[in-house]
Order: C-alpha cells, then structure tokens, then sequence
C-alpha cells in the first residue's frame, strides 16, 4: 500500500500499521482515513500529505 509523507514535518503515514493512538487501524489505505484526520506529529491536515515515492 502506499505510504504518504506530511510535507510541513516529513511524518510517513505507512497503512501498514495506521494510526492506533487515533483510531485508525491497521492497513487502512491514506484514502480511507476520515476526512478530519490530522497529523499526529504537527496536526497537519490530510490536504497537506503527498505520496511518497517507493524506490
């Protein structure tokens, strides 16, 4: 699944293991987060992720 990067702090959000101090699960795809996920390093906003380039 792809990973994204937070450009303002470069936090990678990996579905592989989601976000489980906010609720969100593991391999739960970028896309399926809830529209008012944030961040959980500096709050940025879903709009403010790019996806990361795999290599």
């Amino acid at each position: 699944m792809q990973q994204y990067i937070c450009v303002p702090c470069t936090y990678v959000y990996d579905p592989e293991y989601g976000d489980p101090n906010n609720g969100i699960d593991p391999d739960t795809p970028f896309e399926d987060l809830p529209d008012d996920w944030v961040c959980p390093v500096c709050g940025a906003s879903k709009d403010e992720f790019e996806p990361l380039d795999e290599e």
